[in-house]
């Protein structure tokens, strides 16, 4: 079962697709959260959570006081599952965050938007290639407000994501099998 950890929606179950979602677990999730908050990142953010399945990180977000939530999976029962969560997430929160939804690749999002974001997820199915998630993050970096942050969630087995200009590794923090690469924008640039 996956729920919102805390916040004002916490303890909300969230729908989990049949197939193809591989939601970040509730302890990786509590403690990536915790360390987010702690260096206020989460209230008052604009998030945006790429290979969202669920929409787990981003409506976690959202119920920690993000202000703005993008989820975007191009997998229509992923974007179905994330709609439906993002409803739940709102009732409980009283609609405090505008929540978004898009039925799209993680590329073509970034290359239609004009949005700038805080605080973004990116945490794709396992089988997504390095070259993929390159590419990913060059989109990015033109997305990203001045002091966001990036954390790239992936298995321990996976290498360091290559950062592209105008994105610098910050951290890496691993829960059991996961490792969260975080990246700032890159100010020397």
């Amino acid at each position: 079962m996956t729920r919102i950890i805390a916040g004002a929606a916490g303890s909300t179950t969230l729908r989990v697709p049949r197939a193809g979602t591989r939601p970040t677990s509730d302890r990786v999730r509590e403690a990536l959260f915790s360390s987010l908050d702690a260096r206020g990142l989460v209230a008052g953010a604009a998030v945006l959570d790429l290979y969202a399945g669920t929409g787990a990180l981003g409506l976690e977000a959202a119920s920690r006081g993000a202000v703005e939530v993008v989820l975007v999976d191009r997998a229509a029962p992923a974007a179905a599952a994330c709609r439906e969560n993002a409803r739940s997430v709102q009732r409980r929160t009283g609609g405090a965050t505008h929540i978004d939804v898009h039925a799209q690749s993680a590329l073509g999002y970034l290359r239609s938007t004009g949005r700038r974001f805080d605080l973004v997820f990116i945490d794709p199915p396992y089988e997504v290639n390095e070259d993929e998630i390159q590419a990913v993050l060059a989109a990015l970096v033109p997305r990203l407000g001045p002091e966001a942050l990036v954390v790239v969630e992936r298995s321990t087995r996976s290498p360091q994501p290559t950062w592209p200009d105008g994105l610098q590794a910050w951290s890496k923090r691993t829960y059991g099998d996961t490792v969260a690469w975080e990246a700032a924008p890159d100010i020397t640039d």
